[in-house]
């Protein structure tokens, strides 16, 4: 019966603990996302510290910017091998996430700029129906994080600056799926699984350079890499369990594991072709080759522990971004962008609870300037490949293999005020 167990769990944090680019929410000013996120070069306001802390360098006074973004993920899951043509294809369920973003920065001096900023880089989740087949993967997943971020902007000439930034992190993981138990000639049954915000504390660094002379600017971002220690309970609905049994069964866990995230680094041009017209490109590496295996620590409710050890070989992978801003009048701007994300994410590990993959965007974007105020709005529609997944072959000859098909919308607004 721990064995049981032990599988459940091993299932669960295998599935949920997998955030790939899929999971990294990049959109955390408007500005930014209506040029698709090549912003690094341009940095030109409080969510630089987000984007590139050298850009606050040149934020001058008391700045305040606060928002947040809509996303609206949607997905369907097609099973061709599955003998119900009730399953044949199963939709996600409709959801809403809406992770806010807060930057406030205040210069001392002409050349030296602090702030701060308040945003959710990794999050989402996944909700499928409770009685789909792969209901033994996950039936929904909820991962969160929340960074604050202090930074510090220094101009060390008329045309260079320097940026850096502590972050500290708060992680809270969430999963429910469902475990069949089968138990020869007793009793044969499923029972819910849930693991209720898991959570976990640590930091991380980032720092920047930005470089403008002229029509030209250059910059340079860099978010380290960190670890995670996750843990929290595992616990299983056993109402439906015959009472012989319940003693037999344990009813919940204490679970325990590490993982690590990537450093992304960030490297980008913008060009000034015309007063009007701004272009800007932009191109990240993501580390994710970090992301090997990880160890799980089990400890029963009922005595004894257990260690299991899951591969997970995701890749190293890229972004590319490029971006336009037309200013159709002194305080009124346009914005459009373009990125192409790859997927780190090997299909072997790809399952229902993150159908990740390489995916192409397409954003636009409106700002509005009136005194000292200003107003930015953005939207981006995704686009990820099909991908078929062996869905980690729960079924024998195939039956759970499945293609995913996924599409997002998000709609981001900022406000700022300069004081």
């Amino acid at each position: 019966m721990k064995k049981f167990l032990a599988l459940g769990v091993l299932v669960l944090l295998s599935c949920s603990l997998a955030s790939g680019s899929g999971f990294l929410i990049y959109e955390h000013g408007a500005a930014a996302m209506g040029m698709a996120g090549a912003f690094v070069s341009i940095a030109n306001n409080p969510t630089a510290i987000f984007y590139n802390p050298a850009g606050i360098a040149w934020l001058r006074g008391t700045q305040v910017n606060a928002g947040g973004t809509f996303i609206f993920p949607a997905g369907w899951l097609e099973l061709p091998n599955w003998p119900d043509p009730a399953y044949k294809k199963v939709y996600q369920l409709d959801q809403t996430f809406f992770p806010p973003h807060f930057y406030l920065t205040q210069s001392l001096g002409s050349r030296v700029t602090v702030g701060v900023g308040v945003f959710a880089p990794y999050g989402l989740g996944t909700a499928w129906p409770v009685n789909y087949p792969l209901r033994y993967i996950s039936t929904d997943t909820s991962l969160e994080t929340l960074f604050i971020n202090p930074a510090i902007g220094i101009k060390l000439t008329d045309h260079l600056s320097i940026g850096a930034g502590i972050s500290y992190i708060h992680a809270t993981l969430s999963q429910n799926l469902v475990q069949h138990a089968d138990i020869p000639d007793i009793w044969a049954g499923d029972i819910s699984a849930s693991m209720d915000k898991a959570t976990g504390d640590t930091v991380g660094f980032n720092a920047g350079l930005l470089f403008k002379k002229d029509k030209f600017s250059a910059g340079f971002n860099w978010r380290s890499g960190f670890t995670i220690d996750f843990s929290g309970p595992l616990s299983l609905d056993t109402s439906s369990v015959p009472a012989a049994l319940l003693p037999y069964l344990p009813s919940s866990a204490d679970v325990a594991t590490s993982f690590k995230y990537p450093n992304i680094f960030g490297l980008g041009f913008a060009y000034q072709a015309t007063p009007k017209l701004l272009l800007s490109v932009e191109g990240q590496y993501f580390t994710w080759s970090c992301y090997e295996n990880y160890l799980i620590q089990i400890n029963y409710d009922n005595g004894g522990s257990e260690e299991q050890l899951v591969e997970e070989n995701f890749k190293d992978s890229i972004i590319l971004r490029a971006g336009a801003q037309y200013m159709v009048k002194e305080n009124v701007a346009v914005r459009l962008g373009a990125l192409y994300d790859q997927t780190p994410q090997p299909v072997e590990t790809m399952d229902p609870s993150l159908p990740d993959a390489s995916r192409v965007a397409f954003t636009v974007g409106f700002g509005y300037t009136k005194g000292r105020f200003e107003v930015d709005l953005g939207y981006q529609y995704e686009i990820f490949s099909d991908r078929t997944s062996p869905n980690r072959n729960i079924y024998p000859d195939s039956l759970g293999e499945g293609k995913y098909h996924t599409r997002g919308q998000l709609v981001g607004f900022t406000l700022g005020y300069k004081f």
